[in-house]
């Protein structure tokens, strides 16, 4: 295989699409966003490119007994009363930063290839502890399109996130801006420790919003809800763990 191939599935006719990308990352944040658009929406999306990639783990995933080499997915989407979109998805990152590039770069190839001059990157932004209030941070390739997402209440921190955007999210604000694309990241604060859908919605929230299209979100809140369950047990074993430390009197001798 060559170090890169992108296979045409299908082909489709989308009207100034844009492109969301959802990746694995920080609580998969993206992932988990970019999963349920297609959920939501899959009688309206497509399958089109699939990129495959030496840079993508070695692997394959295995659904019903049948293999499937690892890659990256580009689904069509004609969105009733909205903009169309071009939602890339998949289960892994490169695994080398020449990988970033040259997958990133893929990536933007398909976008001008349907059309496309706009992306949103969908990711989380790590805070280290659980939150309950869940705010969404930007970060964009031009400063002309802050205004727009203060707007719809997304936050821009001075020097947040600390130490930038790694992966193809933040490639794609970078190499997006120097191929001529209005690029805008997303990201929603997660704890970074788990899985997080509560963080997702809050980010398609803002996406909805912004690109004019409806979402229902029960799926999302039940996942939501079973993590609630995990974190509610692990707060009980930190507890018990703080209970069961000996104090100075447990440890002193008695002889």
């Amino acid at each position: 295989m060559d170090e890169l191939e992108i296979d045409a599935v299908a082909e489709a006719d989308l009207d100034d699409p844009v492109l969301i990308e959802g990746l694995p990352g920080v609580g998969h944040v993206g992932k988990l966003a970019a999963d349920h658009v297609l959920e939501e929406l899959e009688a309206e999306s497509t399958l089109v490119r699939r990129v495959y990639s030496r840079e993508f783990p070695p692997q394959v995933t295995i659904e019903d007994g049948v293999a499937e080499l690892t890659c990256a997915e580009l689904h069509a989407v004609s969105v009733p009363d909205g903009r169309d979109l071009l939602v890339l998805t998949g289960d892994h990152q490169a695994q080398t930063n020449d990988g970033h590039y040259v997958l990133t770069s893929a990536f933007l190839d398909v976008a001008e290839e349907f059309g496309a001059s706009e992306l949103y990157a969908l990711g989380g932004v790590p805070t280290g502890e659980l939150i309950e209030e869940y705010a969404v941070l930007g970060a964009v390739s031009d400063e002309s399109l802050i205004e727009p997402l203060e707007g719809v209440g997304v936050e821009f921190r001075e020097n947040e996130p600390a130490g930038g955007i790694v992966g193809v999210s933040g490639l794609l604000l970078g190499l997006g801006a120097r191929r001529d694309f209005e690029a805008r990241c997303l990201m929603g604060e997660t704890s970074g420790y788990l899985v997080d859908p509560k963080s997702a919605r809050a980010v398609l929230e803002v996406l909805a919003e912004v690109l004019g299209f409806d979402l229902e979100y029960e799926s999302l809140d039940e996942r939501a809800d079973e993590m609630e369950e995990v974190i509610g047990k692990i707060q009980e074993m930190e507890q018990q763990q703080q209970m069961d430390v000996p104090t100075d009197d447990d440890l002193r001798y008695i002889g």
